[in-house]
């Protein structure tokens, strides 16, 4: 059975077929999905489809690029959430210098507050990260993120980084670029990172895999993600998919 930890499920892409979606992604055995919330709208539709699907749960936080809305009344709306039975991590959160919606100290401003909420909820944190590690890491450092651990959401970066951020505590997750033919480095992550640190996921509707590229993504497609890494590991689709979907239910603590 496969884990999809990072879809939006909840993206206007899915609003005119979202039932054949959810049929596909367990036609190809896909058991659970977290759907991830990242400012209002996103949020109460993450939770909506927590509520109508048993293996459906939900993550909600506030992304870097919408940071220059984010009210103290959202944050406190973010904890009050965070007691909901099926909600198991706090994000996306995070820093992105790729769009200049929001200017960068107001970005670290919402990514901290986001961490010390984290670790006063105790969730672990799903970690959204473009064209800003340098300051991602030292800021995941200087609150001790490690106490709660998370996820390095689609992982684009180093084996180097990879390594040093598993020592922090999180999980490496990898999606559709994996399988691109000139994705040097998650290639290279996939191969170096301990099977025991590695989830996969799709991001969907974003970021579809191989042979689906430029597509809308979805679900299903994890499986194509996770046979990706098989092959680059040289194990068996079926220990990837057992493997990534137990480290999965640990790191958000489903039984």
């Amino acid at each position: 059975m496969l884990f999809d930890t990072h879809a939006h499920l909840n993206a206007d892409q899915f609003s005119e077929d979202l039932e054949d979606v959810i049929s596909r992604a367990q036609d190809t055995g896909v058991s659970t999905i977290v759907v991830v919330g990242f400012d209002r709208p996103t949020i109460k539709r993450a939770i909506e489809l927590a509520d109508k699907y048993e293996f459906i749960y939900a993550s909600v936080g506030w992304h870097p690029v919408d940071a220059i809305d984010m009210t103290e009344g959202d944050l406190k709306w973010i904890e009050e959430l965070s007691a909901h039975p099926k909600v198991v991590a706090l994000g996306e959160m995070g820093l992105d210098y790729y769009w200049d919606k929001s200017p960068k100290d107001i970005q670290k401003e919402v990514f901290r507050k986001q961490i010390k909420l984290a670790k006063k909820v105790k969730l672990p944190i799903v970690i959204h990260n473009r064209e800003a590690t340098a300051d991602v890491m030292e800021i995941l450092k200087e609150e001790g993120a490690e106490e709660v651990g998370g996820i390095m959401h689609c992982f684009s970066g180093s084996p180097e980084i990879a390594k040093e951020c598993v020592n922090m505590n999180f999980y490496i997750s990898l999606g559709g670029p994996v399988t691109f033919k000139n994705a040097k480095k998650p290639k290279e992550v996939a191969a170096e990172i301990p099977l025991e640190k590695l989830l996969i996921e799709t991001d969907c509707p974003y970021l579809a895999p191989h042979p689906f590229r430029g597509k809308r993504n979805e679900p299903s497609y994890v499986k194509l993600v996770a046979e990706e890494i098989a092959e680059i590991k040289g194990i068996s689709f079926a220990e990837i998919a057992e493997v990534t979907t137990r480290n999965a239910k640990k790191l958000f603590d489903i039984k």
